[in-house]
This record gives structure tokens, C-alpha cells and sequence, in this order.
């Protein structure tokens, strides 16, 4: 089955982390995946999106016109993106930063057609010992709400990404991947 993920925020925020994780595990499980990043023209704190499509044939386009799930880590990237997801799509917000409704020009900007999985990860991340740990976090929402990818093929993927980075690093980063899950659970169609 094919599915896109936009991951869209701000430079820092872990957007092409998350994406490029995500399309290696769904490798890992034998899927075809493609991850296309995309930058802002400022060096630090810019605009950041990827697309990474997974699906269980060989993907014909790496981009496409409208994607199933959109994940925003800041209000800047909810503004620009949310028209770009699917009917019946999930948008995942972090609520820590895009507190709703938001506001353009004196109009609300809402979707009544796709599910909001709205989680403040940044503030778990912090509750878990690190910021820059919200991005597993929203993997692991998508993981529990879309099972696309299985837990156990991205603990592997994790593991292997901080094999050489300092002790309690990797089981920070098991542990986001655990709680994000679980919220991803409650959402689960």
C-alpha cells in the first residue's frame, strides 16, 4: 500500500532526520521508499520539508501532488502546508508550537476532512530528558496511528544511528520512540 509523509518545520527541528529514518526502516522491511528533501534559502532556523513515499512496489514518483499524512512542527510550516494534505489524511501537529485555531489574515485555517493528531512534543520530549528528541517522538505517533513501518525495525534503525554517540542516548531515544506510539495508538483507523 503506498502513503507520502511531509515532514515540514524549521531547520534544528529534526524534519530531515525523521524522514530520512523512516524511508531507511521501510527499506529495512523490504519496502520501496524514496525521501526528497526540501530547504528554505536561509542557513539556520529556515524553512524544512521532506516527502518520503513508502509503499510495497516500486514508486513511480517520488513526489506527489497531495500527500496522505503532513507533520508540522511549527505554526510557519501549518500555515504553508495544510492545504497539501489528502482528504481523510492525518495531520500531525505539535501542539507545543501550533496552538489552534491559526489564524491568517482574520481567517481560521481548519480541516474538517482529515483526522488532527495534535501532541505536544516538545514538551514530552523535555519531560523525557532532551528537545531535540520530539522528532522520534512524531515518528513514533506515526508509527502507532499509520503502522507503516514496525517499532521493532525502527529501534533497529535507531539503534544503529546512535551506536557512537554517548551512553543513555539511544534509550532516550527508545523511550520517545515508546511514548509517541502510544499516543499514535489512540488514533489508530
Amino acid at each position: 500500500m503506498k502513503k507520502s509523509f511531509v515532514f515540514s518545520g524549521s531547520g534544528g527541528q529534526g524534519i530531515m532526520s525523521a524522514g530520512i529514518t523512516l524511508a531507511h526502516t521501510a527499506i529495512d522491511m523490504g519496502k520501496h521508499a524514496t525521501y526528497l528533501p526540501e530547504y528554505g534559502p536561509e542557513q539556520r532556523g529556515g524553512s524544512a520539508k521532506c516527502t518520503v513515499v513508502v509503499d510495497d512496489d516500486f514508486i513511480v514518483s517520488p513526489l506527489p501532488r497531495m500527500c496522505d499524512n503532513l507533520i508540522v512542527m511549527n505554526e510557519q510550516a501549518y500555515k504553508k502546508f495544510v492545504w497539501d494534505v489528502k482528504s481523510g489524511g492525518i495531520l500531525l501537529l505539535n501542539s507545543s508550537r501550533v496552538k489552534l485555531p491559526v489564524e491568517v489574515d482574520g481567517e481560521v485555517i481548519d480541516r474538517d476532512d482529515v483526522t488532527y493528531i495534535c501532541a505536544p512534543v516538545d514538551d514530552i520530549a523535555l519531560e523525557i530528558g532532551n528537545a531535540k528528541i520530539a522528532n522520534i517522538i512524531l515518528l513514533g505517533i506515526l508509527i502507532g496511528a499509520t503502522g507503516i513501518v514496525s517499532r521493532d525495525t525502527l529501534a533497529v534503525s535507531l539503534e544503529e544511528k546512535f551506536r557512537d554517540k554517548k551512553p543513555g542516548v539511544l534509550e532516550m531515544n527508545l523511550k520517545a520512540l515508546d511514548r509517541g506510539i502510544e499516543i499514535g495508538l489512540e488514533y489508530k483507523k
